[in-house]
């Protein structure tokens, strides 16, 4: 009997500790807190919060954006079409067109899909002890206001493109100016039709040209961007793509876009671990960029005039590179002036998990500055990048 109790025991022991720790948008069990997000880690699989809404402001450096919040069923009508205020998440990624973006690259008034994690509850101590509580506590505010933390953020485009969906055109009423579209995947409806509103503005592409209003026919297998998305229906079609040609080429685009402006900011990532005595630095970079630009970070600096050629042709020179410190949003300093060069010793791998790459680097510096602690946001830039000035608003030094 002894026996049996304690292997009861055991079997209940297991199954509570594989009960979830905290709520998520899959269990809904309201006595669960959410996620609290922990300083230097990486969030576990589908621990964020999903919240769609229209972009109505954006800091581009600051990377803060604030969202109006869509419309649904658990908002009463006083609580409708309030803003959320948030920041990325220094791992956090954009998407717009189906590539990695950053906030300059989305128009104001674009829907978005985002996924976020709540304010830390230091936030909320220090305002209630400051006599300060946040809007939820004394105003009217969006039922989503304590979600301040964006973790990912993207246009329609991409977000039924990444779950291979598109919508199939059923009617177009142009003296009416409306769309009727019904989602499909594989082929097959998902959900029932919808009826979105078109405008004079709407921008329509069609293999290589801008189209028309007069270019959308039914059965055509579209992708769009929607504003105004729920304050009157469905929403506005804000962009069109009527076929694959053009979808590539938005994407294809927007990739080119990306990449330039990663080589001239710099890759991002965590200081993992610091080697004071070596100066060794071990980087783990964020998964917010085009993976392709990881493959720099092997590549060695064009050969300096002068220098012997044996020593490159027989393949004896390491890769280099320059880390740059930088603030929670991504923002350097002056990363002409504050970089510091080094040999890269080690890449790696590490587990991936959500915002981690799964790319690690250990460089020799020769000089370790004081933002290359553990936890610490760091830019790094492959040899064969060249670390060029940015605009001056685009430097922190001189901020503080």
């Amino acid at each position: 009997m002894r026996i049996l109790l304690f292997l009861l025991s055991a079997v209940t022991v297991a199954v509570a500790d594989d009960s979830p720790k905290f709520r998520t948008d899959d269990n809904s069990d309201q006595s669960l807190p959410w996620f609290q997000l922990v300083d230097g880690e990486f969030p576990p699989e589908n621990s964020a919060h999903y919240v769609s809404g229209e972009l109505v402001g954006v800091d581009h450096l600051e990377r803060t954006i604030t969202i109006r919040v869509d419309r649904n069923d658990a908002q009463g009508r006083a609580l409708m079409d309030y803003p959320l205020d948030a920041a990325m998440l220094p791992y956090g990624s954009v998407y717009y067109n189906k590539a990695p973006a950053a906030l300059r690259d989305i128009p104001l008034g674009t829907h978005m899909h985002g996924w976020y994690y709540a304010r830390p509850e230091a936030e909320r101590f220090w305002e209630l002890r400051n006599g300060k509580p946040h809007a939820k506590n004394g105003q009217r505010a969006s039922l989503e206001v304590d979600f301040t933390r964006c973790f990912r953020l993207e246009d329609d485009f991409t977000f039924y493109s990444r779950k291979t969906q598109a919508w199939r055109i059923g009617k177009v009423d142009l003296t009416e100016k409306k769309l009727t579209a019904t989602l499909e995947m594989d082929g097959k409806p998902v959900g029932e039709p919808k009826l979105f509103d078109l405008t004079s503005s709407t921008a329509v592409f069609l293999g290589k040209e801008f189209a028309t209003l007069d270019d959308i026919v039914a059965g055509q297998e579209v992708q769009m961007n929607l504003t105004w998305a729920t304050l009157y229906g469905p929403g506005r079609v804000l962009q069109i793509w009527l076929d694959e040609e053009s979808r590539q080429r938005a994407t294809a685009r927007q990739f080119e876009r990306h990449r330039n402006h990663i080589r001239e900011r710099g890759l991002p990532g965590l200081v993992a671990a610091v080697d004071d005595k070596k100066r060794v630095v071990t980087i783990t970079f964020f998964d917010n960029v085009d993976p392709s630009l990881f493959k720099d970070l092997s590549s060695t600096s064009p050969k300096p005039l002068g220098w012997p050629t044996s020593e490159y042709e027989e393949g004896n020179l390491s890769p280099k590179g320059n880390i740059v410190v930088a603030r929670e949003c991504l923002m350097t300093y002056d990363q002409v002036n504050d970089r510091k060069g080094g040999n890269i010793l080690k890449i790696g791998n590490v587990p991936v998990r959500p915002g981690c790459s799964g790319v690690q680097i250990q460089v020799q510096c020769g000089i370790l500055l004081e933002g290359f602690r553990p936890g610490k946001i760091v830019r790094f830039f492959p040899a064969t990048w060249p670390v060029i000035a940015l605009p001056k608003e685009e430097g922190f030094h001189g901020r503080e």
